[in-house]
């Protein structure tokens, strides 16, 4: 059999245990898209603007919920209604890094209530799995999809997520299969989901350290599954021009299921 990342979205699909993980590569197949937006702007207005056009060409929404500064609950449950409406899930980038029993109160109350709105979320290894048990603690007994993006690297240059770091990230998703899976490249003979930031097609970097690679590099030859692209599509995020994003949005899905398809297709010949 083929290595994970050289099989159909289709068919991992329905081998995935993380009920998150399966509704993501359902929706992949589906809309034929493995992009992510990042929606990193402070207004709700802005915020939504994007989405709207966006929400087409997603698998997923990605959110930092807490750089509103006019949120208000109606922003969570409008967010939940595009969802189901244009068939994407919600990632929130919370990056959770503390103790089981923080992280749990964090996922679940406070202001924004996470765990009742966000399909996927994100947290550092650093703790130790206590932040694995304790936010699967919430997310586990929730009558809808819901997983944890392990942080094993992470794409800005000098990052201090390597060696054993990562290694020990690994081995702690892989013993919460049914909830978490590592962010990392070099995972692909096992299946876990693989989330890749830092695509783009244009600039190769920033001045604060963003690295940027594009998708054929990320998911032809990395093996990762979903693109993570912000400022390509949205660009400063204000004053938003729809046709501008939108014609952004179509060509990073069209340029990120064409370095998928390359990737089925190898298989395929190998198979021959």
């Amino acid at each position: 059999m083929p290595a994970p990342h050289l099989q159909s979205y289709k068919d991992r699909a329905t081998k995935h245990s993380n009920p998150a993980t399966r509704a993501l590569l359902q929706c992949m197949e589906a809309k034929k898209s493995n992009l992510a937006v990042s929606v990193d702007v402070t207004t709700t207005k802005d915020f939504f603007d994007i989405i709207e056009v966006v929400a087409p060409y997603v698998c997923l929404i990605k959110t930092h919920i807490d750089i509103l500064e006019d949120w208000n609950p109606g922003v969570t449950t409008r967010l939940q209604h595009l969802s189901r409406e244009h068939n994407f899930l919600i990632f929130e980038d919370r990056k959770f890094a503390d103790i089981g029993n923080t992280v749990a109160l964090q996922y679940s109350n406070g202001l924004y209530k996470i765990s009742s709105w966000a399909h996927i979320v994100n947290a550092h290894p650093i703790p130790g799995p206590s932040i694995i048990t304790g936010l699967a603690s919430v997310g586990m007994k929730l009558q809808e999809e819901r997983g944890l993006l392990l942080l094993a690297e992470m794409s800005t240059r000098g990052a201090l997520t390597t060696g054993s770091y990562t290694v020990d990230a690994v081995r702690m998703a892989r013993a919460h299969r049914d909830f978490a899976y590592p962010g990392i490249e070099n995972a692909v003979d096992e299946d876990f989901l693989i989330l890749a930031p830092g695509v783009g097609l244009d600039a190769k970097g920033d001045t604060m350290g963003q690295q940027y690679r594009t998708p054929t590099e990320v998911v032809t030859q990395c093996g990762c599954d979903v693109i993570i692209v912000g400022r390509g599509i949205i660009g400063t995020g204000h004053n938003i021009d729809a046709e501008k994003v939108k014609e952004q949005a179509r060509r990073y899905q069209t340029a990120g299921w064409e370095a998928y398809e390359k990737r089925i297709v190898k298989n395929q010949l190998q198979g021959e």
